[in-house]
């Protein structure tokens, strides 16, 4: 199978509108929660998020495409554009044919949904939907834009796996490439769901954090406290690249992007299996997909989504994978300043591990004031101080809803 490097990445989050913004504040343990400012929460059981914060589309598109995009769609392509200039790569310089763009939400246009169902009930009962209305919403449109934007004519399509989509993305990226259909593809994910619509329903299961007096510490994965997770949003874009191809270039390379994989509990559909057999099968295939041992992976960037039953299962199954080497590398969930981007996580989670490769820095889990005393007290959580070591790889974890299981495996690049 050919390599694959990471050779570009662009972030738009909840605690940075770039890469370097994100992992400044990432290491210096910032939270991005805050009291909601997209719509008036007063009446919700939970009323903060992890919003992002001063992104004005009108920097970035004319007015006439702002109509045209959802808010994960300008998201997706502000993060690609960044990635793709961090890559150097110009699209004019390239074979078209063998670029793509494998691209992931979990959700997709929920904010034009809720508007325009809003517009029709508020109306006369006439049949007046903008025609941009399905091309807004659908979760592959961000895709699409992309490749149309760079004239990718390469594989194309959407994942959408709840809170492993971008996960599964990444996944499928690395394997299009490694086969030979691609040589480059921008992959990642994007989402806009901190509405009214995506806030109501997770209340109403029970899932959200509801600590309204003090939002900042709200989402406290592994904290005895913990009450739920917090809702986030942005996008994480990675520009992936054939390593020869990179090399004939004089590309700059982050890491390789040495192995995935998929898994299902089989289990229930929100819930998490409760002793984390599928977390750790995915976790070991991903291990083997690098072709490392467990004691070669010194950061397992967890999914960690500060939920009572989701955190203890996969300590549970990171300490079957690892065994006693579990007590000797880092562990930290990077929501606990970011909140839950859904179908966004496991792309931003995954540059947070890049870059813990190539800097040697594990950004910490903040908030994390009364360890839950279920979990072993000898696994460093790396709480709320990011901790120097160097990271020859590093794992990161997201599961979703539907049992969805996906691990994706970075290091540093073997000459």
């Amino acid at each position: 199978m050919r390599r694959v490097v990471v050779t570009g990445i662009g972030a738009v989050t909840p605690i940075g509108n770039n890469v370097q913004e994100y992992w400044n504040n990432l290491i210096n343990g910032v939270s991005g929660c805050a009291p909601i400012q997209d719509f008036d929460a007063s009446k919700f059981k939970t009323r903060f998020a992890c919003e992002v914060k001063g992104f004005d589309p009108n920097q970035h598109f004319d007015r006439k495409e702002v109509k045209k995009l959802d808010r994960f769609a300008q998201y997706a392509l502000v993060a690609s554009d960044e990635a793709m200039a961090d890559s150097g790569l110009k699209p004019e310089s390239i074979d078209l044919d063998a670029a793509g763009v494998i691209w992931a939400s979990g959700i997709g246009g929920l904010r034009t949904i809720t508007e325009e169902i809003r517009s029709y009930v508020a109306g006369d009962g006439s049949p007046r939907f903008s025609p941009f209305f399905i091309p807004k919403m659908i979760a592959d449109i961000a895709s699409g834009l992309i490749s149309i934007k760079y004239g990718f004519r390469g594989p194309n399509y959407a994942t959408v796996s709840a809170c492993a989509s971008s996960s599964h993305a990444i996944i499928c990226a690395l394997d299009t490439i490694r086969s030979g259909r691609s040589d480059i593809v921008i992959t990642g994910g994007s989402e806009a769901s901190a509405n009214e619509v995506s806030v109501g329903g997770f209340n109403s299961m029970q899932a959200l954090s509801t600590n309204n007096d003090e939002p900042q510490s709200a989402s406290r994965p592994f904290d005895a406290t913990r009450d739920g997770f917090v809702l986030g949003e942005g996008a994480g874009a990675l520009v992936l690249e054939e390593y020869e191809h990179a090399k004939a270039r004089g590309a700059k390379i982050y890491c390789e992007l040495a192995g995935g994989a998929m898994t299902a509990d089989a289990h229930h559909i929100t819930a998490p299996h409760p002793e984390g057999l599928g977390a750790a099968r995915v976790m070991r295939l991903a291990i083997k997909d690098a072709q490392l041992q467990p004691d070669g992976i010194d950061y397992v960037n967890a999914h960690g989504t500060s939920t009572p039953l989701g955190d203890l299962a996969e300590i549970k199954a990171i300490q079957s994978v690892f065994g006693e080497w579990a007590y000797k590398l880092n562990v930290s969930s990077t929501k606990s300043m970011t909140g839950h981007l859904l179908g966004a996580t496991g792309a931003i989670e995954a540059i947070a591990s890049i870059l813990s490769v190539v800097h040697g820095v594990i950004p910490p889990t903040i908030n994390l004031q009364t360890p839950d005393p279920a979990i072993d007290p000898r696994i460093n959580l790396t709480p709320n101080t990011a901790q120097k070591r160097e990271v020859r790889a590093a794992l990161s974890n997201t599961f979703g809803f539907g049992g969805h299981n996906a691990s994706v495996v970075v290091k540093k690049l073997a000459q």
